[in-house]
């Protein structure tokens, strides 16, 4: 009854001669479409990949909230000279700040209270705060001369994983799928997990990893903190594996009919997202069970790992999807904007992370995972060297003009600084990196030409950079070419 009805409503649409173009014309890119989408092969045609892959997956680690990048990464001991007296304006330059500090009276210099140690052969310079970070400087890779263009969170954040400061385009992650596909079909392409770092967050939205416009396939898949990783992984009571396979198959035949009639792309990747959640509900469940994994294991990671949803938890589950061959995987963790109380906050959040992404570096590299995971840290701007409230409750406030990066892994210089900034840390000196020049950067290193990942929206052609951006070729080993 449902397919002759189905089928009377296509007679019914095909007598429109305009309807019957439009879906020939729809119906012909679909099949081309469908080629390009076959699960062994890219979703672009070869010569989209002008250079050589050195990372086959990335494993994204972003600070919500703008970690301090003069009490972390950048030492500025000159803070120490100038403290408590007025920011110079010829290190301000009339630059704009937020409406939070800008009725204040004075921008008195605020020097950090951490010491900076040197690291490993290539002598890096990190915080007392990150100690055991410090025992990878010779795997790490600093960017300190970035440089963003919005000074408040949400279209900073956006911006930083969109190239956009306004909601609705694609995010870095969803492009990397779109432009490469998938590599392991039983599990999403994109995953992305949260955590909670500190009180008073800012708040993130799904919108930082979704699809924008680009097909929604390409969106990343959130992993819940709390119970089921994914809902509905189990099947209702009753319910038996082979019923639930045979009620997908008589709902693939219906989408399919209806496919054949409007010639809607999106109904194709509703087959292939529902496809996809059958294979996750046994996939997922043996990947977030993580009864296998050793005690040695575990304390690589620190004592938090134990608990769903912590920061060490979700670093570990970076490591099971990397080795699964997810291709992006992306974790946000909050809490990282200080606008008081940093003396008492700062070290409490940087703890959280320090065990955690040593342990995650570590073992990557005795997995031989590192040498083709790229991993990144970042956070969507800096701090400013001025203080934002007074004594013991000092803090800073958002700083756009120069923060720092944090790279390691596949095709990444290590134990290698990228451009520096004044002694006040408040401007680039010197080799500065945009936001669009980063995410070039992260595409070239999965062999993509982000000039050429481009996709047609409301009669224009877009991509993750925009009309800007340059790969980072200094940071780069020597064997990557363009």
């Amino acid at each position: 009854m449902i397919k002759r009805q189905l089928h009377h409503e296509s007679d019914q649409i095909l007598n429109s001669r305009r309807t019957f173009l439009t879906s020939t014309a729809n119906g012909l890119g679909m099949c081309a479409l469908a080629s390009l989408l076959n699960e062994n092969c890219s979703a672009f045609p070869p010569r989209l990949q002008k250079v050589e892959p050195r990372a086959k997956r990335v494993i994204y680690l972003f600070q919500s909230g703008g970690p301090s990048h003069c009490d972390l990464f950048d030492p500025k001991p000159a803070l120490n000279t100038h403290a408590g007296k007025e920011l110079p304006d010829s290190i301000r330059k009339s630059q704009r700040i937020t409406t939070m500090t800008s009725k204040q009276d004075s921008l008195p210099v605020l020097p950090s209270p951490y010491k900076f140690e040197h690291h490993g052969e290539s002598g890096i310079q990190l915080s007392e705060l990150l100690p055991q970070i410090g025992n990878h400087a010779d795997d790490l890779c600093l960017i300190r001369s970035m440089h963003t263009e919005a000074i408040n969170h949400d279209p900073a954040i956006t911006f930083f994983q969109t190239g956009f400061q306004l909601a609705g385009r694609p995010s870095i992650g969803a492009w990397v799928s779109y432009g490469l596909g998938t590599i392991n079909k039983d599990l999403p392409t994109y995953v992305a997990l949260t955590s909670q770092g500190g009180n008073g967050s800012q708040p993130l939205y799904s919108r930082l990893w979704g699809s924008g416009f680009l097909p929604t396939k390409h969106a990343g898949v959130k992993l819940r903190n709390t119970g089921s990783p994914v809902f509905y992984l189990a099947d209702p009571p009753g319910i038996k594996r082979h019923i639930r396979r045979d009620m997908l198959d008589d709902l693939g035949e219906l989408n399919r009919l209806q496919l054949d009639i409007v010639a809607n792309p999106e109904i194709r990747n509703r087959i292939e997202q529902y496809e996809l959640a059958f294979r996750m509900q046994q996939s997922i469940p043996e990947l977030a069970d993580i009864a296998d994994e050793t005690e040695e294991t575990l304390a690589l990671y620190g004592p938090e790992v134990t608990q769903p949803g912590t920061f060490a938890r979700n670093c570990l589950l970076a490591r099971r999807l990397a080795e699964r061959d997810v291709r992006f995987i992306q974790l946000f963790h909050m809490g990282w904007d200080h606008h008081t109380k940093l003396k008492s906050l700062l070290p409490k959040l940087a703890t959280s992370i320090d065990q955690p992404v040593s342990g995650l570096l570590t073992d990557l590299k005795r997995l031989g995972l590192l040498e083709d995971t790229l991993v990144v840290l970042c956070g969507e701007f800096g701090r400013t060297a001025y203080s934002q409230s007074p004594g013991d409750n000092a803090g800073r406030d958002h700083h756009p003009y120069c923060f720092t990066s944090l790279l390691a892994g596949a095709g990444v210089k290590g134990g290698h600084v990228h451009g520096s900034t004044d002694d006040f840390g408040y401007n680039v000196a010197d080799n500065p990196v945009h936001v669009h020049d980063f995410n070039a950067t992260v595409l070239h290193l999965l062999g993509i030409d982000h000039e050429q990942l481009t996709y047609k929206y409301q009669g224009r052609q877009y991509r993750l950079t925009d009309v800007h951006g340059n790969p980072v070729q200094e940071i780069l080993t020597p064997n990557i070419t363009t």
